[in-house]
């Protein structure tokens, strides 16, 4: 079974992952720090987006692999999925601060709403409500 809302979701996640890095390695190398981070400062910002990033990226990639797998997905899911990822690109550019900064709140509440609703429909889908 060929899953293309997962797939393409999936290679989003990594793409942001991989920019999330990239954004990590910029600042290392023109801090000069290898190993650790700035004690609170934008490499540290920078290290907390990435890893908050994983932390919710995994939840709602399995929601959506097994909504999509019950067959109960559709365009809906394909729009939550992207709307998920723009919301953390949102994120990642608001830890920054600065004229961005709003990105960081607009993005944990699409994070959050997102979790929850998958969750929801996970929850009624298993219950045979949807």
């Amino acid at each position: 079974m060929i899953l293309p809302v997962t797939l393409t979701a999936a290679a989003a996640a990594a793409v942001i992952n991989i920019w999330l890095s990239m954004r990590i390695g910029r600042l290392r190398m023109a801090h000069k720090i290898s190993i650790g981070d700035d004690a609170g400062g934008p490499l540290t910002a920078r290290m907390r987006a990435q890893l908050n990033f994983v932390e919710n990226t995994a939840f709602v990639l399995v929601l959506i692999a097994a909504i999509e797998l019950s067959g109960k997905g559709g365009l809906w899911l394909s729009w939550v999925a992207a709307i998920y990822m723009l919301g953390r690109v949102a994120h990642g550019l608001g830890m920054d601060g600065g004229a961005l900064g709003k990105g960081r709140s607009i993005g944990t509440a699409i994070t959050m709403l997102t979790q929850l609703g998958l969750a929801v429909v996970a929850v009624l889908i298993a219950l045979g409500q949807f």
